[in-house]
């Protein structure tokens, strides 16, 4: 047997609230971080070779990439090494510096913003 309550009988119950129309979620959009030049400067004393070869072992460039940036900065006194974020930038400057000074090479480099 079953009994049933009629709806006079059961107790009043808040109802939920439902939300009406349609739900947004708001995505919030990330800023791209800015970008800086790891600029080479040309001097009289560090080899073309030893600019390859930081060209190509702290920068990642291909051996001619390497040859063109160092060409670049022979004859213009300055060139793009690569282009990156502040931190990047400053930590392959500080690798680059070390590596020169460790060869006895006076090679120059700044960090310059893209904007």
């Amino acid at each position: 047997m079953v009994i049933r309550m009629s709806d006079e009988k059961k107790p009043d119950r808040p109802r939920p609230k439902r939300d009406q129309g349609l739900a947004l979620e708001e995505r919030t959009r990330t800023k791209k971080p800015p970008m800086y030049k790891v600029l080479l400067h040309n001097d009289d004393y560090t080899t073309k070779e030893f600019v390859v070869f930081v060209l190509t072992s702290v920068f990642h460039k291909s051996e001619t990439d390497a040859i063109t940036i160092m060409e670049h900065v022979h004859q213009h006194g300055v060139g793009v090494a690569g282009v990156y974020t502040f931190e990047v930038a400053e930590t392959k400057v500080t690798k680059t510096v070390q590596l020169a000074r460790a060869h006895e090479y006076p090679l120059q480099l700044s960090i310059e913003s893209t904007d």
